[in-house]
């Protein structure tokens, strides 16, 4: 077995690094606004509103448009690919706002999840196609980071060898086509919330996945400085009679992390799963609190979790507009302080914080 390979150029280095340290800099987070149509669909059907492209069109708007202390809180977006090239009413492309902003734009470029064939319902992710042309396009357009996502479920036989192996090659093979590209991936390996169990079956699959996805990054030859990490947060499963503190759940997951994630990544930026904006915020809070090594900026990666009051005010009506962004606004502000663990739970109040938005078999 050869060990030959070729360390990308110094240049490309240098750009990588910086964009993904750029984006886990001074407690900032991002906004995960890469809904498909379908899912923003249901977020507007929720509220009322019709999902058409000019609905979707505003609401986004909404969001990018928010009053300053935005680009304090949230270091990039991910847009879905209908968005990237949309306009604010005043015509001006919604990439070109963000970057005016100093907020970094992203992309979604998986294409969902397939059946793994003979699993007990186990899934890849499909899109590794024409990534590298898409990526090439999508980098000449402005966007300077990516995200795929990857799932995985446990449950009494899952999740499997074949599961585990499959989505981290995936996951390897899209980093590396990214960074081909000069563009920054965001590693998505998302265990499920959905099931019963345990805190420590959570973590040791979290950290099985984990050692597998760098394993493949590895024989791929990513460059790690040039990668985020998306994790979940180590939890009970939703129907666990089993309940975790913070505390617990932080010791968990920075545990897990330590004995797989190599201290080369710049930041690990965690998935909300369900959980609700305050729990987002209290657990992100309690994982930064957590007195142990931690090389690794630890942020958010936030959809639901930064979004559900933003909808709950918004209700389709332009006169909501700036309640709206006061609720964005005071959600990103208590994932900051959470990401530089001087949250205090409660501090911030949002029409939304308390509300679930677990959904069973969480599909973009």
């Amino acid at each position: 077995m050869t060990t030959y390979f070729e360390y990308p150029s110094a240049e490309l280095q240098k750009e990588l690094s910086q964009i993904a340290n750029a984006m886990v800099a001074d407690g900032k987070g991002l906004l995960a606004a890469d809904e498909s149509v379908s899912t923003m669909g249901k977020r507007l059907q929720d509220i009322g509103v019709e999902n058409t492209e000019d609905n979707r069109r505003a609401y986004r708007q909404l969001l990018f448009t928010a009053d300053e202390p935005l680009n304090d809180r949230i270091s990039g977006v991910i847009l879905f690919h209908e968005t990237l090239y949309q306009k604010s009413d005043d015509g001006v492309l919604f990439v070109d706002i963000l970057k005016n902003r100093c907020i970094i734009p992203g992309i979604k470029v998986d294409m969902g999840v397939v059946d793994l064939f003979g699993s007990e319902g186990e899934t890849t992710t499909q899109g590794l196609d024409d990534l590298g042309k898409r990526c090439a396009q999508y980098k000449k357009d402005g966007c300077h980071f990516a995200k795929w996502r990857c799932v995985l479920k446990i449950g009494k036989n899952i999740p499997s060898y074949q599961a585990i192996l499959e989505n981290a090659n995936v996951l390897a093979r899209y980093a590396s086509i990214c960074q081909a590209n000069r563009i920054v991936p965001i590693v998505e390996p998302e265990v499920l919330c959905d099931g019963d169990h345990d805190l420590e079956r959570c973590q040791k699959v979290t950290e099985t996945v984990l050692a597998a996805v760098y394993k493949a990054l590895n024989d791929h030859h990513v460059y790690l400085e040039g990668t985020i990490l998306k994790p979940n947060m180590v939890t009970p499963g939703q129907s666990s009679s089993k309940k975790a503190t913070a505390a617990e759940i932080a010791k968990a997951t920075v545990t897990a992390l330590q004995r797989t994630v190599p201290p080369a990544v710049p930041g690990i930026m965690f998935l909300s799963g369900g959980q609700t904006e305050e729990e987002a915020s209290v657990n992100l809070d309690a994982i930064n609190k957590y007195n142990a090594k931690k090389p690794w900026a630890l942020s958010f990666s936030y959809g639901r979790a930064l979004q559900a009051s933003v909808l709950k005010a918004w209700q389709g009506k332009k006169e909501n507009i700036k309640t709206a962004q006061d609720e964005l606004l005071k959600r990103a502000l208590a994932n900051k302080l959470a990401a530089l663990g001087k949250y205090e739970a409660g501090s911030v109040q949002t029409s939304a914080g308390s509300q679930g938005l677990f959904v069973k078999d969480h599909a973009y």
